[in-house]
Order: C-alpha cells, then sequence, then structure tokens
C-alpha cells in the first residue's frame, strides 16, 4: 500500500475513535450525576443525524472508520439524547 494510502486509512482512525469516545463520555457523565443540565438535546440530535448523512454521503459503508465514526458514533448520540430526555422528566417531577 503506498503511503499516502496508508496515512489515509490511518487518519481514518482518528474520527473513528475520537468521536464516538467524546459522545460516549457526555453519557457516562449524565448517567453519573442522574442529571441532564445543561445539555443541548437538540444538539445531540443534530449530531445524531449529521452523523449518519455523513456516512451515507461518504459511501464506504464497509469501511470500519466509516462504520465507528458515522454510525457508532450516531448511536452513542442517541443514547445521549435517551438519558438526557429520561434524567429531565426526573428532573421536572414532583
Amino acid at each position: 500500500m503506498p503511503l499516502d494510502q496508508m496515512a489515509g486509512q490511518l487518519a481514518g482512525w482518528f474520527p473513528a475513535v475520537v468521536f464516538p469516545t467524546a459522545s460516549f463520555l457526555q453519557l457516562v457523565a449524565i448517567l453519573r450525576r442522574r442529571s441532564a443540565q445543561g445539555v443541548s438535546i437538540a444538539s445531540w440530535v443534530l449530531f445524531a443525524l449529521a452523523n449518519v448523512c455523513l456516512y451515507a454521503y461518504i459511501g464506504r459503508y464497509a469501511e470500519p472508520q466509516a462504520i465507528l465514526s458515522g454510525l457508532g458514533t450516531a448511536t452513542v448520540n442517541v443514547a445521549v439524547v435517551v438519558a438526557a430526555l429520561r434524567f429531565r422528566r426526573n428532573a421536572t417531577a414532583p
């Protein structure tokens, strides 16, 4: 494999690891605090939608980097939304 292709493949792993990890850290923070205070649900919904659209746009459906950075991140984004909604309801309940 030529060096430029190898560099491109390696660079693809950065968002495949960083984006889902960053989203997962937000999910963990919500779960540990048992609070969604300060979490923008609309932003996380848009992040999920954007990640799915980016995955479709890239068109590299079988590459693990694309799957993790697009669909993996979108899945964690949705988990953040679900957790935030759950703990928002708990905060407003009497």
